[in-house]
């Protein structure tokens, strides 16, 4: 044997083995995008119907695939949607990064429905400049406003699919501090009801980009624990106003109340401008750059995230206008959801209208009212307060359990009606509720009866909108 030789034996051999591990790693890695494409497929295909137990995966997905299935890290839950390897993945993002986003676009759910509300603090103060009624102040400016709020989200849901969440929020929030000063220097009834009228309609993003941005960020276990805590924003904002400007309105300027909104709407679009992230991944793209977009995340990647530029770009690779269109009239059809939208509308829309009307009620000398001033009228809406901390903390547990209960009676497979459950609790607190306040008013008990009756239907608002949001947002997550 010459010399050598069984050295470069030795080279051509390790050679081989290099060129081995690369080809077992790019098959790997192909695999591993393979079924990545076969379980996104599976997820929009079956959003109201997914396989949770890790033990059920392979009966319900096969054992190839269940083999690369991602796991929560407990390891008792299939992550939905399964995670990319790429750490800008919002779904990889760790837990305090998630939770700045939830706290922004929880302040920002708030928004709309305390501008709205800011309205009945300071009807009677606004009635007296304008020499009106505070009956017409809630007509031609309260209604108007929190009708305009639902149709508001309709146009912000078209706009956040098309050009993602962070740009579609900013520049709402934005035009939401413009008509806040519009609607604290204006000059007379007709100009404060086009203000109030316009902000409903342009801030309401808020309330609908919770959904995605949850459901961005985190799996479909515990997004119900998550979208509790925005929800409760919403909920909680019809309230805010008139309790905590309530008392400011009885010694001050009632525009105060709207600078004071102003304020806080300006708050929410620095914390926006500087801590809050685009949270649309589009998970369909095969190529991870154009997902991802640079690798350096320089200032001007981030101005143009901001403002939208990105997302201008990003609208080739998604729904088309004619799709997003559309997709409200694809939704709408449906029975089992325009019956669930219907039934929240009821619920959430009669709660709203006793806190718009509440105010004026109390304020009625007897036998037709209480006789409040405007202190304790103020001081009455703590009741609401207290009530959707208690609701949040019972749509924490109970709708958690369902879910528990239901993938073990469905032998590891979660479907999305599970949680409709809690709407039945809801819906005897409510019943509860509002016969106890009807019957305060009417036969005029002490305002004890009618802040239990408050409370009772309150809660029930928080636990049914935690539910149907939960419930609509995981069945129809794949349209």
């Amino acid at each position: 044997m010459e010399p050598g030789t069984d050295t470069i034996s030795g080279k051509k051999g390790a050679v081989e083995s290099y060129e081995e591990d690369v080809q077992e790693k790019a098959n790997a890695s192909d695999t591993r995008d393979q079924v990545y494409r076969l379980l996104l497929s599976y997820q929009e295909h079956n959003a109201g119907r997914l396989v949770l137990d890790p033990k059920a995966a392979p009966a319900e997905l096969g054992e190839e695939v269940a083999r690369h299935l991602k796991l929560s890290s407990d390891g008792s839950k299939i992550l939905w949607p399964q995670p990319t390897d790429e750490p800008e993945d919002p779904q990889n993002w760790t837990n305090r990064r998630k939770s700045l986003q939830l706290v922004i676009v929880t302040l920002a759910a708030i928004t709309p429905d305390f501008n709205a509300s800011i309205g009945i603090a300071s009807a009677f103060a606004m009635a007296k400049q304008f020499n009106t009624t505070a009956n017409r102040i809630n007509q031609v400016g309260s209604s108007w406003a929190i009708f305009l709020i639902g149709w508001g989200g309709v146009f912000s849901v078209m706009l956040i699919r098309r050009y993602g969440r962070l740009p579609t929020l900013f520049w709402s929030q934005v035009l939401s501090v413009l008509t806040m000063v519009g609607c604290t220097l204006a000059p007379n009834l007709a100009t404060s009801a086009a203000m109030r009228c316009l902000n409903g309609f342009f801030a309401t993003c808020g309330q609908v980009s919770g959904l995605y941005i949850v459901t961005d960020m985190y799996p479909l276990h515990l997004q119900a624990r998550k979208l509790n805590v925005w929800t409760m924003g919403f909920v909680l904002s019809p309230v805010l106003a008139p309790f905590f400007l309530g008392f400011l309105v009885a010694r001050a300027n009632w525009r105060w109340s709207y600078g004071i909104g102003t304020i806080f709407n300006f708050i929410v679009v620095v914390l926006m401008a500087f801590f809050m992230e685009e949270t649309m991944y589009d998970r369909h793209l095969t190529n991870s750059a154009e997902r991802q977009g640079p690798k350096q995340r320089t200032l001007r990647y981030r101005l143009e995230t901001l403002i939208g530029i990105t997302g201008v770009r990003m609208a080739r690779y998604r729904s088309s206008w004619a799709q997003i269109s559309l997709a409200f009239l694809r939704v709408c059809w449906r029975p089992h959801l325009v019956a669930a939208l219907l039934f929240e509308a009821m619920l959430f829309g009669f709660g709203i209208g006793f806190h718009v009307t509440n105010n004026v009620i109390l304020a009625l000398p007897p036998p037709h009212g209480y006789g409040y001033g405007q202190i304790q009228i103020a001081a009455t809406y703590a009741s609401s307060i207290i009530a959707v901390i208690i609701g949040e903390l019972c749509a924490r547990y109970l709708i958690d359990w369902l879910l528990e209960v239901a993938v073990r009676r469905n032998k590891g497979v979660f479907e999305a009606e599970c949680r409709l459950w809690a709407c039945y609790v809801a819906v005897a607190f409510y019943v509860a509720g509002f016969v106890l306040q009807g019957a305060a008013f009417q036969m005029h008990f002490h305002i004890a009866v009618l802040v239990v009756g408050w409370i009772l239907a309150e809660v029930a608002v928080m636990l049914n909108t935690s539910a149907i949001c939960v419930a609509t947002r995981s069945k129809e997550a794949g349209t």
